[in-house]
């Protein structure tokens, strides 16, 4: 897995609106964000800011705008934060997480059936 930098909670916010609507324009993404954020314009643009100088998204231009498109996508992101808290929390063992899981969640019938037959078709 190539080394893909931490990205901050407010990072993620941008990002998740990227990985959905990418290839965008900030003011769409300002748009997006402020529907359920309450974060002023300038505090968007420094987050978008920051994930361009980590190299997580880029942009293009188009007239006196920036077009953003992602460099990392959804899924490469994800399967390195997971591995981070399994090795981190449990060090790295999905089967401690697992006991850890279903010992402190009350889970439905339904979840556990879910949950049965995902790991029937995980054997390799």
């Amino acid at each position: 897995m190539k080394d893909i930098p931490q990205i901050s909670n407010a990072e993620w916010e941008v990002m998740r609106i990227l990985w959905d609507k990418a290839p965008i324009k900030a003011a769409e993404v300002i748009k997006t964000l402020q529907e359920t954020k309450d974060w002023k314009p300038k505090t968007i643009k420094t987050l978008i800011r920051r994930l361009l100088d980590k190299g997580v998204i880029g942009h293009t231009a188009n007239g006196n705008a920036y077009v953003y498109h992602v460099l990392i996508e959804e899924k490469e992101y994800l399967d390195r934060e997971t591995d981070t808290f399994l090795n981190k929390l449990y060090q790295g063992s999905i089967r401690h997480f697992m006991l850890n899981f279903v010992q402190e969640k009350e889970l439905s019938r339904e979840e556990v059936a879910e949950l049965i037959k995902i790991l029937e078709n995980s054997k390799r």
